[in-house]
């Protein structure tokens, strides 16, 4: 039987290339549903994918000759990693891949929200000129702190360095390289007392759910803007859009929502999402931040290497 490859997702052509001259027959298919996905996978040794589809339980018992699954990017949750390696099926992902370009996207939020920038260019295309009302805010001087220090997390503290932030990092795990221009904390205490800005940085797992919740927020100290780039669940949308009306939180840059893509929303979602676009010190874009033509090479050629290797 020929080694037999489903692609469920976008990729570089250098992914596909390798893994044909390395024995493998590629069908990509960017659009497969769950359920198609899972009577293709019956037949293949292996799975490239991104957050389209869920490899759950019911997808691997199907999947018999299943060796290895790919993850474009980060975020395993849409792997059932501990089932799959029962059954001794390898698991491999590239999150240094679009690394760079989430911390780009983060700043280029950030700054346009602080300078307004957004906000002024939609009135001026409605022939309003705003000068005082767009009077905007520096990031020198502010401290920022930034929860999950892995790979996006240290490369946004690694582009915030030249704005002369303080910059406060907190991440469970105690072996993190922190370098010098960054204050590692061992709890949130220090960012609840200190920071003007927060910014997420986790995997979607069950003790980050909703780690932005009622509690986070009355624990803050100051008024803070906030910044999610990781997954929509951990915000709790419903406490944000009330930390907005309050004042609490002055602004959202958010990458992701908690139900994706607009189009799979329910009513109560989509509503919420409405009503957030509405406020005017809110960004929001769509799940594009790690998604640049650069990280789309970076994530294919990293993932592939770690397949083949």
């Amino acid at each position: 039987m020929s080694k037999k490859v489903l692609i469920a997702a976008p990729v570089h052509p250098i992914l596909i290339e390798t893994l044909e001259n390395s024995g493998y027959d590629c069908t990509v298919d960017e659009k497969i549903g769950q359920e198609e996905a899972k009577s293709f996978l019956r037949d293949c040794e292996g799975l490239v994918t991104s957050t389209r589809l869920h490899i759950n339980k019911d997808i691997i018992d199907e999947a018999k000759h299943l060796k290895w699954i790919g993850r474009m990017g980060s975020g395993m949750e849409i792997i059932d990693v501990p089932y799959a390696r029962t059954k001794s099926i390898a698991c491999y992902s590239s999150p240094e891949g679009n690394s760079n370009a989430v911390a780009e996207h983060a700043l280029g939020m950030l700054l346009s929200l602080n300078k307004k920038i957004n906000k002024s260019s939609r009135e001026v295309e409605h022939g309003l000129w705003k000068r005082t009302e767009n009077r905007g805010v520096e990031l020198e001087g502010k401290t920022i702190g930034i929860i999950g220090f892995g790979h996006t997390g240290s490369s946004f503290a690694k582009k915030l360095q030249g704005f002369e932030l303080n910059i406060l990092a907190y991440d469970k795990g105690t072996d993190k390289d922190i370098p010098t221009y960054v204050t590692q904390c061992d709890s949130l205490e220090h960012i609840y007392e200190n920071a003007d800005i927060v910014s997420f940085h986790v995997p979607l797992q069950a003790d980050t759910k909703h780690y932005f919740n009622q509690s986070f927020v009355d624990k803050m100290v100051k008024d803070f803007v906030l910044v999610n780039t990781s997954r929509g669940e951990v915000v709790d949308t419903e406490c944000l859009m009330g930390a907005l009306q309050s004042g609490k939180v002055t602004g959202a840059c958010l990458d992701v929502w908690e139900e994706e893509p607009i189009s799979k929303m329910s009513d109560v979602s989509r509503s919420r999402l409405e009503k957030m676009v509405a406020f005017g010190q809110v960004i929001i874009t769509p799940h594009i931040a790690g998604y640049s033509k650069e990280a789309l090479y970076k994530m294919s050629k990293i993932l592939v290497e770690r397949i083949v290797n």
